[in-house]
C-alpha cells in the first residue's frame, strides 16, 4: 500500500461510531428536502437522530460528542454510481482499500462498482466477495453492478435474477456496450419483468474501433484517429427504441454529446423509463485538454467539442441528466505513459468529484443544492440505495466541505493507487474537510 501523500493526513484508525454526536454551527444542505439553513444535526450510533435549523440551539444532549462545523457545509455523503475498483484481479491499478480511501477523501460515502473485474461480476460469489470485503474495510460503502452478459461477452444473458438477490443493484457490461440489439432487447425484457435496471455504455463499437479521441479538426491536426459523436448518438437512439418496445428501465452512463442529451430529454418527455449520468470531465473539459498528447486526458467516451460540453451543462441545468458520477477508471503508469494512440482510456475521479462539480456553482450555473442533488439523492434514488439524505432514521453518512477553499490537484498527493487524473495541476475551489460513514469519521483533512 502506498504511504500517505506528503502534507496530507495519515489515515485515521477506524473506530466505533460515538454513542451520540452533535454537529453544531453547520450550514445544512439536503437536496432531498430542500433544506439550506444554519443549524445542527444529532446522530446516535450509525443513524441520524434529528436535524434542523433550530436543533441544538438550547444546547447539546448530555454525553454527546460535539463537532463544531464552524459554519461550513454539512451535506449527505456523496453517492457515486460509476466506479472501477479493479479488485479482484487488477490490484496493481487499484483495490477496494485504495478506492475506499480516495472516495472518502472526496466526500463519497457510497459507490457502485463496475463488474469488469477478474473474475467478472457475473457470479453470485463475486458479488458477495465485493460486498463482504467492503464491509470489512469500513470505508465507503460499495454496491456492485453485475454483468448483463456472461463474461461481458455480449452474447448470453447472465443470471440477473439470482445476481439481484445476491446484492447486485443493477446490470451493465461496464466499459463495453451491449452491442447486439437482440441481446439488449432480451435484457430489457428481463429487466421489465423483474424491475431491474440496465446500464448502458453508449458507444457503437464498430464506429469507435481504432479511435483515440473525438473526431474533428483537432484530431486531424494531431494525426489521431477520431471517434465520431455518432458512435454515442446511434447507440442512445437505438436503445431508447428498445426501451420503448420492451418497457424496460434503461440508464445511460457518462453522456458526452449534445445530441444524446437531447435524445434522452425527448424520451423523458414521452414518459420512457430512462435516466442518465455524466462525469465531471464532460462539463469541465473539452477536447483541447488533450493539448500536446496528454494521455491522462484520453477518456472513454472521449472529451468532446465545446458545444457538447455546454450541452451537458444544459442537461444538468434542466434535470435531463440525473446524476454526476466520477467515472473513476484507474490505470497504472505502464498503461498511460505511452504514445497517445497506444495509451489506455480512463481517468481517476473520486477525489475531484465534488470540487470539479462545484465549478458549476462558482461559475453561476447552479446553486449549491442543485449541484448536490445529482451527487446525493439523485443517484441514490435511481438505484434505491439507502443514502443521499439528511433525515431522522437515515444512515449517518455525512460530508463536511468548504465550498471556497482553494487547492491544486497534484497526482502525488492523491490517495488513489493510480494517479491518472485528467485534472492534474488544475486549480479547484471547494475541499472536503471530513467524511463520516455510519457515524464514524473515516477522513479528516489535515487531522
Amino acid at each position: 500500500m502506498n504511504p500517505a501523500p506528503a502534507n496530507r493526513t495519515l489515515w485515521p484508525k477506524l473506530a466505533d461510531a460515538p454513542a451520540r454526536a452533535a454537529y453544531v454551527n453547520a450550514r445544512l444542505l439536503d437536496p432531498a428536502s430542500g433544506l439550506d439553513a444554519a443549524g445542527g444535526l444529532l446522530s446516535e450510533g450509525e443513524l441520524i437522530a434529528a436535524v434542523g435549523p433550530d436543533l441544538l440551539a438550547q444546547g447539546v444532549p448530555e454525553g454527546a460528542e460535539v463537532i463544531d462545523c464552524e459554519g461550513q457545509c454539512l451535506c449527505p455523503g456523496l453517492v457515486d454510481i460509476r466506479v472501477q475498483l479493479r479488485e479482484p484481479g487488477e490490484e496493481h491499478k487499484g483495490t477496494l482499500a485504495s478506492g475506499g480511501r480516495a472516495a472518502t477523501a472526496g466526500g463519497i460515502t457510497s459507490m457502485v462498482c463496475l463488474p469488469n473485474t477478474r473474475p467478472v461480476i457475473d457470479d453470485m460469489s463475486v458479488v458477495e466477495f465485493v460486498a463482504r470485503r467492503a464491509r470489512l474495510l469500513g470505508l465507503a460503502k460499495v454496491y456492485p453492478y453485475a454483468a448483463v452478459t456472461k463474461g461481458l461477452e455480449g452474447r448470453e444473458l447472465a443470471e440477473m435474477g439470482m445476481l439481484a438477490e445476491a446484492g447486485a443493484v443493477a446490470f451493465t457490461d461496464g466499459v463495453r456496450a451491449v452491442a447486439d440489439a437482440r441481446v439488449m432487447r432480451q435484457a430489457l425484457l428481463y429487466a421489465a419483468t423483474f424491475s431491474l435496471i440496465i446500464v448502458q455504455h453508449p458507444e457503437e463499437p464498430s464506429l469507435a474501433a481504432g479511435g483515440d479521441m473525438n473526431a474533428g479538426e483537432l484530431a486531424t491536426r494531431l494525426g489521431l484517429a477520431g471517434i465520431p459523436r455518432e458512435a454515442e448518438i446511434i447507440m442512445v437512439e437505438r436503445d431508447l427504441r428498445l426501451a420503448e418496445l420492451t418497457g424496460g428501465r434503461l440508464h445511460f452512463a457518462h453522456l458526452s454529446t449534445a445530441s444524446s442529451v437531447d435524445a434522452v430529454r425527448r424520451a423523458k418527455a414521452r414518459g420512457l423509463a430512462v435516466s442518465c449520468d455524466t462525469a465531471p470531465p464532460y462539463f469541465a473539459l473539452n477536447e483541447n485538454a488533450i493539448g500536446d498528447y496528454r494521455t491522462f486526458a484520453k477518456l472513454s467516451p472521449p472529451l468532446r467539442a465545446e458545444e457538447d460540453r455546454l450541452a451537458v451543462i444544459a442537461g444538468l441545468l434542466d434535470g435531463t441528466i440525473d446524476a454526476i458520477a466520477s467515472d473513476h477508471a484507474p490505470e497504472d503508469e505502464d498503461a498511460k505513459r505511452l504514445p497517445f494512440a497506444q495509451a489506455s482510456f480512463g481517468g481517476i475521479g473520486l477525489e475531484t468529484l465534488l470540487a470539479v462539480s462545484l465549478e458549476l456553482y462558482h461559475n453561476g450555473y447552479l446553486p449549491l443544492l442543485d449541484i448536490l442533488r445529482p451527487l446525493t439523492c439523485g443517484p441514490a434514488g435511481l438505484f434505491d440505495l439507502p443514502a443521499g439524505r439528511l433525515a431522522p432514521g437515515a444512515r449517518a453518512d455525512l460530508t463536511l466541505f468548504d465550498p471556497e477553499r482553494a487547492w491544486v490537484v497534484r497526482e502525488n498527493e492523491l490517495y488513489s493507487k493510480s494517479k491518472n487524473t485528467p485534472f492534474d495541476y488544475k486549480p479547484l475551489q471547494g475541499r472536503v474537510l471530513f467524511t463520516v460513514v455510519d457515524g464514524r469519521r473515516v477522513f479528516s483533512l489535515g487531522g
